[in-house]
């Protein structure tokens, strides 16, 4: 029975003591080859975004409150605490990108990658629940309309709008690359958005008296929000349960796979996100050419990388005549 031959590629020497799972692909199944493509990618970072964000939104916070609370205004209060879940969705995801950089352990060999995930996940949530308080408080307004502050208000919203805004833009080169900061992005652009439509507002109320306008600006914001943070959230739902994220297309690669020299066959590949910037796969290709001994599997693994930013491939190559014995093995172990 034959060696596997591995291939490592690793670009970065901080996760060079990394292993790579093969989901039972190590069972016996005579001349195969494995190849692990470890092309690490460190997202951006955003240290000092975040730390520059998280400042002016405590703050801002404390200020608003402090401006609520001696102008009895329960608006700004009521703001206040909502602008507390900014804090919090900056700081989870914060907290993310940081454990994402720390090296794999014995009992986790992937890192803490996919924290990435579950902080854009709960981004979203979090984004939704305050947007649906902000409706619960729009329709009750609508039914029983209440005078909207002057310019005290109109004044503590454009200041919003500039701290929120500055975080925002300063999130905004990765937000299309990365999940995590993308939900950071979101967060802080749409309350920016919010804070804009309660100065505009409240200078329309002013010269109108036209308090309704109020709650009916608030709807319409809300459902702006909550179109922006359904794909976040959906996309981030996808990555947690191990689905093949929304900008690779998995026909794509098997075509790509199933064309490469020598290869008649495939079975059980896998497509995951490792992280909200990483991505992994792994494959079983039936060849009718022994590879151990050529660069296939490099050439192969570096071309997933280019082409599909896939920088994580375990790759089991299955001669022809085996492959068959090899299908029912994997079938047992299931």
């Amino acid at each position: 029975m034959s060696e596997h031959q591995h291939h490592h590629h690793d670009h970065n020497h901080e996760h060079n003591h990394e292993h790579d799972h093969d989901h039972n692909l190590d069972h016996d199944c005579g001349g195969h080859s494995h190849a692990h493509g470890h092309h690490h990618h460190v997202p951006k970072s955003f240290g000092t975004a975040f730390a520059v964000g998280i400042t002016l939104n405590i703050i801002y916070v404390i200020a608003e409150a402090a401006w609520g609370f001696w102008g009895n205004s329960l608006a700004l209060l009521a703001d206040a605490g909502h602008n507390l879940s900014d804090i919090l969705a900056l700081a989870c995801a914060w907290a993310a990108a940081i454990l994402g950089q720390k090296k794999p352990t014995d009992n986790f060999t992937y890192g803490y990658r996919r924290t990435s995930i579950l902080a854009s996940l709960t981004n979203a949530v979090i984004l939704l629940i305050v947007t649906g308080g902000i409706i619960l408080e729009a329709i009750e307004r609508i039914f029983h309309p209440a005078p909207v502050a002057g310019w005290t208000v109109i004044i503590v919203a454009a200041i919003g709008v500039v701290v929120n805004g500055i975080t925002a833009m300063m999130f905004a080169s990765g937000h299309k690359e990365d999940l995590n900061i993308k939900g950071a992005f979101l967060h802080m652009a749409y309350d920016a958005l919010l804070s804009l439509a309660v100065v505009v507002t409240g200078v329309i109320i002013l010269f109108t008296n036209f308090n309704l306008l109020d709650p009916i600006i608030s709807l319409v914001v809300s459902v702006v929000i909550i179109m922006g943070t359904w794909s976040l959230l959906k996309d981030s739902v996808t990555l947690a349960v191990d689905g093949v994220p929304t900008n690779i297309k998995r026909k794509d690669v098997e075509k790509y796979l199933r064309e490469l020299p020598s290869i008649v066959d495939l079975h059980d590949l896998h497509i995951w996100a490792m992280s909200t910037t990483e991505t992994a796969l792994t494959v079983h290709l039936v060849s009718n050419v022994d590879h151990r001994s050529d660069n296939f599997l490099t050439v192969t693994s570096q071309q997933l990388k280019d082409q599909f930013k896939i920088g994580h491939t375990t790759i089991q190559i299955e001669l022809l005549n085996e492959s068959k014995s090899c299908l029912l093995a994997s079938t047992e172990t299931v």
